[in-house]
């Protein structure tokens, strides 16, 4: 499964309202739960991005996103 893929599907597991951005552009921040949104962010393998999460599960859902894109690199090494 491709990166975005990925992070859609992680984003899916929790209740929170969860939203990413790239390259300090918040103004253009998406839905990390919907497919179109992440790939509008066009955010290619170097790119920074933000990922904020509101809710009752805020802490465990940045907690996970945070082990797919930092810790496991989106499984791609």
């Amino acid at each position: 499964m491709k990166p975005a893929g990925l992070l859609v599907r992680e984003a899916g597991k929790y209740k929170s309202k969860i939203s990413v951005y790239k390259d300090n552009m918040e103004h253009r921040k998406v839905n990390a739960k919907s497919l179109i949104g992440v790939l509008t962010l066009a955010a290619g393998k170097g790119s920074t991005v933000t990922v904020l999460a509101d809710g009752e599960d805020e802490e465990q859902a940045l907690n996970g996103l945070e082990d797919l894109i930092v810790r496991r690199k989106f499984d791609e090494e």
